[in-house]
């Protein structure tokens, strides 16, 4: 029989994931940006490192193309380089040397919850996971309700409140811009 935890010794525990002690142990760097991105699942994360890993080899193989494919190399370059602008995941398409930098954590800006925060829609990442996930906020026409949903910058200026949703009413009462017809409904 196993004794009652007191209160401080569940508040030790409460962060502890027992289930996964092995996995999340060896690799601090990993545990650190599953807390400070808030990834729900550590799967996501390995995901992200994966993929940087092959844009990186990528970047690579191009870059070390001889000299007699110098025109593939630039198409492919260019190609390569407004992908990644266009999800977002690098600021410029001048050089392939910031694709060599590329790292799990571009991506992990790219999430939804964190554009939140950059567009001062919640105060801080705990907030934004929440309210994705109980639905208040939509991209385009359609309601999110997952957090690991990458924004494109193409889709990012489409964020915002479902028209329902109890923040979005606040804000417009805090702004004073709600309609009448709008408390009729």
């Amino acid at each position: 029989m196993v004794r009652k935890l007191k209160y401080h010794e569940q508040k030790l525990l409460r962060r502890l994931d027992l289930v996964s002690w092995e996995a999340s142990g060896g690799n601090l760097a990993e545990v650190k940006a599953l807390r400070r991105y808030r990834l729900g699942r550590r799967e996501d994360y390995v995901l992200y490192k994966a993929l940087a890993r092959t844009v990186r080899t990528l970047t690579r193989r191009l870059r070390d193309l001889g000299p007699s494919s110098a025109a593939f190399r630039t198409r492919c370059a260019a190609a390569l380089l407004e992908k990644l602008y266009g999800l977002g995941l690098v600021n410029s398409q001048r050089s392939l040397a910031v694709c060599e930098s590329l790292s799990a954590s571009a991506f992990c800006r790219r999430r939804l919850p964190c554009l939140l925060v950059k567009l001062r829609m919640a105060q801080n990442l705990r907030h934004a996971v929440t309210f994705v996930e109980q639905g208040h906020v939509r991209v385009g026409p359609e309601v999110v309700t997952d957090p690991a949903l990458l924004v494109p910058r193409a889709v990012e200026d489409f964020i915002t409140w479902v028209d329902a949703s109890r923040l979005r009413q606040k804000v417009l009462d805090y702004n004073q811009e709600r309609d009448d017809f709008d408390l009729a409904a």
